[in-house]
């Protein structure tokens, strides 16, 4: 697999390149406070660390119209896709080392399906921020060098990712919901599964390792 850069105009289908902020400090205080394994991959939706810096605020209300939001992160190793979610709301990445984001389309998946050979991967540099559209299908990072990790701030609104409502499923999107604001679609065989994710994903669980430099 390929990646494009996310400079690249393809990308504009899945998102788009977030200016006009200063990230230096939220990256240095993500250095100071959250780990990052060598062998699995990390999340934490809400660090009050991360939420107390001025461009907290400074996010809700230009990024997210003044819509209340979360700041946590991403860390870790992976080369794998695994599975694939949306939220109903943009999602902001802040990379703290060059890492690559393999994405899709919710408006590819067809009666409960998608085909991972859809999957587009984009190249992320460190330092850069991305807006990731509420329709692309996304999931953890893979790291954009071969061994170093990555680390990411993960931007969402508030609430996003934590416990899920509960409720009675009427049509076959609820079942996808294994999180609040969080569909999920998931390969067989995988973590998720067997945490007992819905299996919507076909085709093969792409893996980027050989293809990193």
């Amino acid at each position: 697999m390929i990646s494009k850069s996310v400079f690249d105009p393809e990308f504009a289908d899945y998102g788009k390149v977030v200016e006009g902020y200063d990230f230096t400090a939220l990256l240095g205080v993500l250095r100071q406070i959250s780990p990052k394994p060598e062998d699995a991959v990390i999340y934490v939706p809400s660090v009050e660390e991360l939420e107390a810096l001025p461009v907290c605020q400074e996010l809700s209300d230009r990024a997210y119209g003044g819509m209340p939001i979360q700041i946590g992160y991403c860390n870790g190793s992976n080369t794998k896709l695994n599975s694939l979610e949306y939220h109903r709301d943009s999602e902001i990445n802040i990379a703290d080392d060059d890492m690559i984001l393999l994405l899709g389309r919710e408006q590819d998946i067809q009666n409960g399906q998608y085909d991972t050979a859809k999957v587009k991967a984009f190249r992320v540099p460190k330092g850069c921020a991305v807006e990731v559209y509420a329709t692309t299908l996304h999931y953890a990072p893979c790291e954009g060098n071969r061994g170093a990790g990555f680390r990411v701030v993960v931007v969402l609104p508030k609430g996003t990712n934590t416990e899920k409502p509960a409720f009675t499923p009427v049509c076959e999107e609820d079942r996808w919901m294994t999180a609040r604001n969080k569909w999920l679609l998931t390969l067989p065989g995988t973590e998720d599964a067997e945490k007992g994710a819905y299996v919507g994903l076909t085709g093969e669980n792409i893996d980027i390792e050989s293809h990193i430099r």
